[in-house]
């Protein structure tokens, strides 16, 4: 088992920034990419950012230039570093990771809340 823990989040007026946190403990022996989802209220989750094991990194279009997701992989611990934040951001951010070598498993955190105000 994988345990997620997210911290950071909280109400930021429009235009500020954000550092959320997430730090796997447990069977985390071959995490192949860590990262963020959002679910708005009314929406579908969707893909925020990831960061692979290699260093890679992706970003939804809808945040790109304004987010930035980072990794310690020493911690096992992924950052998301959010600037010029919109009230169009706010929504729940969970954070995940995909762990294996041959068979895959996705874990999830608790989510973290986001509020934007305008």
């Amino acid at each position: 088992q994988v345990q997620l823990v997210e911290s950071g989040g909280g109400l930021v007026q429009a235009g500020g920034s954000l550092r959320l946190s997430c730090a796997a403990s447990g069977s985390i022996f071959s995490i192949t990419v860590m990262g963020w989802y959002r679910q708005a209220p009314g929406k579908q989750r969707e893909l925020v950012a990831t960061f692979t094991s290699r260093g890679t990194t992706n970003y939804a279009d809808s945040v790109k230039g304004r987010f930035t997701i980072s990794g310690d992989n020493a911690k096992n611990t992924v950052y998301l570093q959010m600037n010029s934040l919109k009230p169009e951001d706010t929504a729940v951010y969970y954070c995940y990771t995909t762990v294996g070598t041959t068979t895959f498993n996705r874990y999830w955190g608790q989510g973290t809340q986001v509020t934007v105000s305008s």
